[in-house]
Parts: structure tokens; C-alpha cells; sequence
């Protein structure tokens, strides 16, 4: 075969690559989320306020990815199961015997995801302040002030083997305690709530920080909205606080 020959052959092998690969491309950029009774919020700031202890790259891929597929997931549930939207999540969550067997796994991952990373937005922001007021006393009076209490909490983000969170939990008469959990799941599947959390998923702070996790959980502190966490314990001893 002569030399132009052999290059007339690979262009057209290379003509039938790409078009073989066109539709696929196509396709994958034309994937719209399903609609649904399940929305995800928009971030309250930025995606890049948070730096740099977040950068900006994180915080699109977390929210408008990772919390997306559980919104996406949930809207593809209440399709043939409408009831898991009739509830407040909480009421879901803490009742998942209730839920169809057939889909109580993925909404326990899908619904406690949705809620944790709900309430990990909202507990987030730039210039956060400092605790203070009636949070600010319990933290003291239960987890042994704030410095023990970053210490503890920390070392507790620290020890969840794979992927999880840590929290802070609150009880009806107002009581904090630091509890762990396992993927995705809730205080609110064990009748808790969680006053604040961190998701120690590798893809909440990978890009940044790859194996350190440990930093990642100190630097995490720097982007706490404490006023927010204030008229959560507020709402919590209500009886108010959602997720």
C-alpha cells in the first residue's frame, strides 16, 4: 500500500471515530435534570466568597452537581411515589419504614443527602462572625467551650472512615452533642437535628486539599456563619428548625 494510500485510511478511521463519538457528546451536554416538587436553592453568595478556605471550583461542582443528582434522584422517585414530597423532610426522614421498600434505600441516601447539603449551605458564609448569646453558652456549658469543642469536633470529622459527616446535634431542650454519621445520613432518621455539620466527602474538599483532610477541617471553621447557627439553636429549641 503506497504512503498516501495509508493516510487516505486513517483519515476516513478518524472521520468515523468522531462521528461514532458526535451523538454521544450531544447528548450528554442536552441531559436536562427531570422537573419535580424537589428544587435545589441557589447558594446565598457567591461561589467563590468562601475562599480561600472553598475555592469557587469546589463549591460549583458540590452544589450544582453533587446536590443536584440527589434533587434529580428525589424528582425521579416522586414520580410513581408522590407521598415522599407530601411530608416535610423531616417527617420523611424520621419515618423511612414508612417509605416503599423498593425505593427506601435511595430515598434515605437521596433525602439525607438533600437535607444535609441544604443545611450546609445555609450555615455557610463570608465574614461569619463568632458565636455568641444563647449558642454560645450552651456551647460552653455542653462541649466545653469553643476551643475544646473545634478540637473535639475535628478529631471526630477526622475519624469517619470514607465518606460521611460530623455534627452538632441538638435536642428539644436545647443540649449539643458532637455525633458522626455514615454517606449520607441524618440526625433527623434518629429524631435529632443538626444545629451545623461538615461533609467530610472527598468532594468537599479534594481539588484543594486532596488527602488533608485534617486541614481541610480547621480551615472550615474560617467559613461558619455564626448568626445563622444562632437562629438555628433559636429555632431548634422551638421546635421549629427544619433541615
Amino acid at each position: 500500500m503506497s504512503s498516501i494510500s495509508r493516510r487516505r485510511l486513517m483519515f476516513a478511521a478518524t472521520g468515523l471515530v468522531a462521528a461514532a463519538a458526535a451523538p454521544r457528546l450531544v447528548f450528554a451536554q442536552a441531559a436536562v435534570a427531570p422537573a419535580g416538587p424537589f428544587k435545589l436553592d441557589p447558594l446565598a453568595y457567591p461561589a467563590n466568597a468562601l475562599e480561600p478556605h472553598i475555592d469557587a471550583k469546589t463549591m460549583e461542582i458540590h452544589h450544582d452537581r453533587h446536590h443536584q443528582a440527589f434533587i434529580t434522584n428525589l424528582n425521579n422517585f416522586a414520580k410513581d411515589n408522590p407521598q415522599i414530597a407530601e411530608k416535610p423532610v423531616g417527617e420523611v426522614l424520621g419515618n423511612l419504614n414508612a417509605v416503599p421498600e423498593a425505593i427506601r434505600t435511595g430515598v434515605r441516601n437521596s433525602m439525607g443527602g438533600h437535607a444535609n447539603h441544604t443545611m450546609f449551605w445555609q450555615i455557610m458564609g463570608p465574614n461569619g462572625g463568632k458565636p455568641e448569646g444563647a449558642v454560645l453558652a450552651a456551647i460552653d456549658s455542653d462541649l466545653g467551650g469553643m476551643e475544646k469543642f473545634q478540637t473535639d469536633f475535628n478529631a471526630a470529622g477526622g475519624r469517619v472512615f470514607g465518606s460521611g459527616w460530623v455534627f452538632v446535634t441538638v435536642s428539644k431542650d436545647g443540649k449539643l452533642a458532637i455525633e458522626t454519621r455514615p454517606n449520607q445520613d441524618n440526625p433527623m432518621m434518629d429524631g435529632k437535628r443538626a444545629l451545623l455539620g461538615n461533609d467530610v466527602w472527598e468532594h468537599a474538599y479534594y481539588l484543594n486539599y486532596q488527602n488533608r483532610r485534617a486541614d481541610y477541617l480547621k480551615a472550615w471553621w474560617n467559613t461558619v456563619n455564626w448568626k445563622v447557627v444562632g437562629e438555628r439553636y433559636a429555632a431548634a429549641k422551638a421546635g421549629t428548625l427544619g433541615v
